[in-house]
């Protein structure tokens, strides 16, 4: 029986490497491009989901299996953006600084017969209180823009985080737990 095709529905160079550590490379990148705004009052774990879902369902390819995620930075109800501009990405820092936050990573596996797996990380983070010259240094580093809530956990944020509950990867973009299960169970070799 040979392997099964893998599409990875991002052009994150995040989630190439993370799913490289499971010894999975995809054989085709197809970015999926749909409408991210959220549904009114929806959930951020609702939305998440859905926003893999739909990834997963744009990027579709004829016999092969496609997988997407999401991650969404949640402080209590409210989602936070993907940081495009510095003032987004400091009015997020500003709001997480000293706060407890969930970070939702949401993964779906559409199979060639339109079938869908879907599982949800979900971790808990808190950053220390930022002072403005924290704030101003990391954001004149540049690696908050275009990443939820405004920061990267795998670059110079994680100096800042006092306290991480759950998993780091599912933080970075791609929860490798629930990824690895996913693609375990679809038939892809992994050891």
């Amino acid at each position: 029986m040979s392997t099964p095709q893998l599409v990875l529905a991002s052009a994150s160079p995040r989630r190439r490497e993370l799913i490289a550590r499971l010894g999975i490379a995809p054989d085709h990148i197809n970015p999926a491009d749909i409408d991210e705004t959220p549904h009114k009052a929806e959930r951020a774990r609702d939305y998440a989901t859905r926003m893999a879902r739909e990834k997963a369902e744009a990027a579709a390819e004829d016999a092969a299996h496609v997988l997407a995620g999401d991650t969404v930075v949640a402080l209590g109800r409210r989602i936070l953006p993907k940081a495009e501009d510095e003032a987004t990405a400091r009015a997020c820092l500003e709001l997480l600084s000293g706060r407890r936050h969930v970070v939702l990573s949401a993964i779906a596996l559409r199979a060639p017969d339109g079938s869908m797996q879907e599982r949800l990380s979900e971790t808990k983070v808190r950053f220390k209180r930022l002072t403005a010259q924290e704030i101003d240094a990391y954001i004149a580093s540049g690696e908050w823009h275009g990443k939820a809530g405004g920061y990267a956990i795998q670059g110079a944020a994680e100096g800042l985080i006092a306290w991480i509950s759950g998993s780091h990867s599912g933080v970075v973009g791609l929860p490798l737990f629930e990824t690895r299960s996913v693609l375990k169970s679809a038939g892809f070799p992994i050891g």
